[in-house]
């Protein structure tokens, strides 16, 4: 399988990547028309390495969904403006999902909106009757989107303790040098530090983390974290996670000038149970980055 290049963003990576959180809480009111024109704008401009065509639709309250109950189940409060993901079911489908929007989440993040990807509480049907949508149409995710308000709801505190959702994963638990009975130690690592480590940042469903790297001599191979019985709709999900993933590693790594090129390895690693192979990620050159940089 051939993978596409694509552009790095236009925004300070890092500086995104810790900025962002999970925003439950809004201020009752659209967007306005300059933010949602913007925004609109960015996300045209957006791609992913699989050359997949991830479909991004702005749903409004206000315009567009009247008389539309779109159910959030309680978890989001003040939403007026929602973006909601299609995408066909085709190889990778999921990790360029998880890539493509990601990448536009940090450009929103960038802009002072707030965000917050939804895969299971949100109610399908009732987004679906204010959406364009196919039959053959997967409908993964979707996430609010406005002003995040000052005061957060009792929903959304208790949602951040139950999820832990400033803990992330020690970095020695998820990244491994040569196999997986070695951590990666972060000389090691080497230039890619500062890639792995907003890789490590990236938010995922129930906080999971369902990842994991191996650097192999200048190859990083990237793993998904799941049961091998899972159903079809959780597997998904573990996927789109590994594509957000993708999204911090590849985007801070073109942001320090680094250049690389994703492919297919035959790889001869003993893999552990329930950890599925992906795909590899090949270090080329280093170019100094540009100085907005």
């Amino acid at each position: 399988m051939q993978f596409k290049e694509v552009d790095k963003l236009n925004i300070d990576v890092k500086e995104a990547v810790k900025k962002r959180v999970s925003t439950r809480s809004f201020e009752d009111k659209s967007l306005s028309e300059y933010d949602k024109n913007r925004l609109l704008e960015i996300n045209n401009g957006l791609t992913n390495p699989f050359d997949v065509n991830v479909r991004v639709q702005y749903i409004s309250k206000d315009s567009g969904a009247d008389g539309v109950q779109l159910g959030t189940y309680g978890t989001i409060k003040g939403a007026k403006d929602y973006l909601a993901i299609t995408v066909k079911d085709e190889p990778y489908a999921m990790e360029a999902v998880g890539y493509q929007f990601e990448n536009l989440v940090l450009n929103a993040t960038q802009m002072g909106l707030g965000t917050v990807w939804l895969a299971a509480t949100f109610s399908r049907k009732n987004f679906e009757k204010a959406m364009e949508i196919s039959s053959d149409d997967l409908f993964p995710c979707i996430s609010p989107i406005g002003y995040p308000s000052e005061k957060k709801s009792f929903i959304e505190k208790l949602t951040r303790v139950g999820l832990g959702s400033k803990n992330r994963k020690a970095w020695e638990k998820i990244f491994f040098l040569n196999d997986f009975e070695h951590s990666l130690s972060k000389d090691d690592a080497g230039a890619y530090e500062q890639a792995l480590e907003m890789l490590r940042l990236a938010p995922s469903s129930t906080n999971a983390q369902p990842w994991a790297v191996v650097k192999e001599g200048n190859k990083f191979h990237f793993f998904c974290d799941y049961k091998n019985n899972i159903n079809e709709d959780m597997r998904k999900i573990k996927h789109l996670d590994l594509g957000i993933a993708l999204s911090h590693f590849h985007q801070t790594a073109m942001a320090d000038g680094l250049t690389g090129k994703f492919e297919i390895e035959d790889i001869k690693i003993t893999t552990p149970e329930n950890m599925h192979y992906v795909i590899s990620y090949i270090c080329l050159l280093y170019t100094s980055p540009s100085p907005r940089d």
